[in-house]
């Protein structure tokens, strides 16, 4: 085997692998943007936003799974419905981390660290009843929908009006869709009788 190491000035091509270096910057933090918000009103806003980022990244997680465990007569629509749900809320698990970064701090990412910020209950590894699924999904909307609105009015208040939008037109009208669609999978209708 040959153990010649080839040294450019450039690099030579080689990529730099198992690089370390400190946090540039941690969570928690800001960097100063001139974006016209203060400081503080830019802090809350994006801890409120990390929190509905976690749970939002929770929820997509959940929709992930159920979508892969559906069973029954229904597999087929639920399977597609639930999955067409999960890219709606990765879409807005972009925006939110976005809206976070733009405000100067530092989203949240790690799917570690985001289990020790959501407030949406764990669920069992294995696979449950269909019916319990979608309930775990409408549970997970509420939770998020409540702290959205309360998000949003409070960062309203603090005049940051471009976090309040993406809360209301992105989490709140997306989950109150959503919610819409599932609730109504569990409508105890039968299938040949009228």
């Amino acid at each position: 085997m040959d153990t010649t190491t080839i040294t450019s000035p450039h690099g030579g091509g080689q990529p730099l692998l198992h690089q370390k270096g400190a946090e540039t910057q941690k969570f928690g933090t800001l960097k100063q943007l001139p974006i016209g918000l203060g400081h503080d009103t830019r802090m809350y806003a994006c801890q409120r936003l990390n929190r509905v980022l976690a749970d939002t990244q929770i929820l997509y997680s959940l929709y992930k799974k159920h979508h892969w465990l559906m069973r029954g007569a229904t597999f087929y629509s639920l399977h597609l419905m639930l999955d067409k749900h999960a890219e709606a809320q990765l879409a807005i698990v972009d925006a939110l981390a976005e809206r976070i970064q733009s405000l100067g701090g530092v989203a949240v990412g790690d799917p570690r660290h985001v289990s020790e910020l959501t407030a949406i209950p764990r669920p069992p590894t294995g696979v449950e009843p269909v019916p319990v699924m979608l309930s775990r999904l409408l549970d997970a909307h509420e939770r998020i929908l409540i702290d959205a609105r309360d998000a949003a009015a409070r960062i309203s208040a603090e005049g940051d009006e471009g976090s309040t939008d993406l809360l209301v037109s992105d989490v709140v009208r997306t989950g109150e869709a959503q919610v819409w669609f599932l609730a109504e999978h569990l409508v105890d209708t039968p299938l040949v009788r009228g």
